[in-house]
């Protein structure tokens, strides 16, 4: 219930600021998916919504009531519109971390097979720890506004798996198979940010590049194989 919980949360921060004279200040995390199919590229605050799932069109109907309680009632209301950003604290069931977690399973003996959907997918992907510090940068401004968080860049599932599985010296394609379970309905085909706003209002700017990232989520799930592997008695 991602609309209605924002919803209930600008409405009980109007009520408390109407009630002690406060001002709570309220971020609303925002994701690239809203764009869906995208009307242009890259994609900034100005462009149009085209949401391709009820998880995107749930995060536009909460964008657009933070603006209109920033409108309406004067809250410190704002929106960051986060591109994908991954680490290696990110959920089993994102492709990132399946490729990761899977590959270095294989390279150690824990798993034979990894199963994915469309490889040909376009993402922008950045850091998570760049991405809390912009959503931090975006609350300590005087006045709230919606700002777009991304590296700017775009690579393909397939490119996410072959830098995973050349980090580890296999070869994917002995080990990936293709399963339509893991296509969309509706395909979200291509993203990219523009983040010139955050760059130059904010002074933000990604400090983790791609491979870095890759590599990253690399070593700690081989971390975790190799603690795996100990616990099996391999």
């Amino acid at each position: 219930m991602i609309h209605l919980g924002a919803l209930r949360l600008l409405e009980a921060i109007r009520d408390h600021n109407n009630r002690h004279n406060r001002q709570v200040r309220f971020y609303q995390a925002g994701s690239s998916e809203m764009f869906g199919r995208v009307a242009e590229t890259p994609q900034s605050e100005t462009t149009a919504f085209h949401p391709r799932s009820p998880y995107a069109c749930a995060k536009c109907y909460a964008h657009w009531q933070t603006i209109n309680y920033r409108d309406a009632y004067g809250l410190f209301a704002a929106n960051g519109i986060l591109f994908n950003h991954e680490s290696p604290r990110r959920g089993e069931n994102f492709v990132t971390r399946k490729i990761t977690r899977s590959a270095t399973r294989i390279k150690l003996g824990l798993q034979d097979k990894l199963g994915l959907g469309n490889l040909d997918a376009m993402r922008d992907w950045g850091f998570a720890g760049d991405y809390v510090e912009a959503m931090w940068m975006i609350m300590q401004q005087d006045k709230p506004d919606d700002y777009v968080v991304a590296t700017g860049e775009s690579h393909s599932v397939r490119e996410f798996l072959e830098l995973t599985f050349d980090h580890l010296q296999l070869d994917w394609h002995k080990y990936v198979e293709l399963d339509d379970r893991y296509l969309r309905p509706t395909e979200v085909d291509l993203l990219i940010g523009d983040a010139s706003k955050a760059r130059k209002i904010l002074g933000w700017q990604p400090k983790v590049r791609f491979q870095q990232l890759v590599e990253m989520m690399v070593e700690a799930d081989l971390a975790l194989a190799e603690r795996d592997k100990r616990n099996l008695g391999h």
